[in-house]
């Protein structure tokens, strides 16, 4: 069945590979792109397809109700992804946060029931949950945010499931685990220890570096969003994790194993405000819809290395050139690293 897709943050980390597998996996559809181009979504994420006869981008905010019925017109479905996603970010300032991830969804959720979408995924996050020593969270789990980034998603969360309460907009909401893979800027732990340790540079590690998240590789969370697009059901609530718990101190030393660099990088600093210690997600629910997570932690981190080390084009302008990347290290880790 031929669909016309809006994706929102197409150009950004999880957006860009997401659009990419649609239109390898369903030629029929059209995919329509919505996104700002803050600093993480940018128009080499998907330069290899900017001229497929399926595709179109538009360069609007999902906070402008005109961009986003220019958008929407003539869509079937919507994905989500639009958001500022960095909780250290969130730390140092919350309004953009609160303008997007809250804001912003409600827009897209008002458009999405004047047009009639059949189907409208928003992308949320296992940190809505907060911080859990023991076990895994349901879906069914209290929602219990505690960093501005987290508060939130939390919102727009929320917000997508009033507009199923009260006007019966079709939403699915998702809440994954720490995505990790291609094209990811390189502020989050993997990439930009990757591209530090490829320069020799230290790896500023928080705390004791004993914080555990469970690793979803991004292919996987692609496809778990494409078959919640068809087979989930509206009003419903799905984690999607790869069932990889690990240590942030174990996987940065299995990114310094696999690009053949010493331990000795590694510096331990002051760790942020409010980190939370491990999330956990049961995801037994899509499991029993039949999804499965495909690629190992093991095989998905030597991917992710790989295309850095081959992809050198795509983010040294990012970490020599682009002044705001370096004024956000500097503000975040130069205090830290001195």
């Amino acid at each position: 069945m031929s669909e016309r897709l809006l994706v929102t943050g197409g150009c950004g980390f999880i957006g860009s590979n997401f659009v990419r597998l649609v239109l390898q996996e369903r030629p029929d559809w059209e995919v329509v792109n919505l996104d700002k181009l803050t600093y993480a979504g940018r128009l080499e994420n998907l330069q290899d397809v900017a001229d497929h006869p399926k595709y179109r981008f538009i360069r609007g905010d999902i906070c402008d109700p005109e961009a986003v019925a220019l958008a929407m017109r003539g869509c079937t479905l919507g994905v989500n992804f639009a958001a500022e996603t960095h909780v250290d970010r969130s730390l140092l300032g919350a309004s953009h946060f609160i303008d997007t991830d809250v804001k912003g969804v409600m827009v897209l959720l008002e458009e999405a029931r004047r047009v009639g979408l059949r189907r409208f995924v928003q992308i949320s996050t296992d940190e809505v949950y907060g911080s859990i020593e023991q076990g895994s969270f349901t879906e069914e789990s209290v929602l219990n945010p505690r960093n501005p980034y987290a508060a939130s998603k939390a919102g727009g969360d929320r917000m997508a499931y009033a507009y199923w309460a009260t006007y019966g907009v079709p939403v699915i909401i998702t809440r994954a685990s720490n995505n990790y893979g291609p094209y990811q800027y390189p502020e989050k732990l993997i990439p930009l220890f990757i591209t530090n340790a490829l320069r020799d540079e230290p790896l500023p590690l928080y705390g004791d570096g004993r914080n555990v998240r469970d690793w979803l590789y991004v292919e996987d969370h692609c496809r778990a969003l494409l078959f919640l697009l068809e087979q989930g059901q509206p009003g419903e609530v799905y984690n999607i994790a790869g069932g990889n718990e690990r240590e942030n101190l174990e996987v940065t030393r299995a990114v310094l194993a696999l690009l053949g660099k010493p331990d000795s990088l590694i510096r331990f600093v002051a760790d942020r405000p409010g980190h939370d210690r491990r999330y956990s997600l049961d995801t037994s629910k899509l499991q029993r819809l039949g999804w499965r997570p495909q690629v190992s932690f093991e095989e998905g981190l030597r991917r992710t290395v790989r295309w850095y080390v081959e992809n050198s084009w795509w983010w040294q302008p990012i970490k020599d050139h682009d002044g705001e990347f370096r004024q956000y290290y500097q503000l975040q880790y130069g205090e830290r690293l001195a």
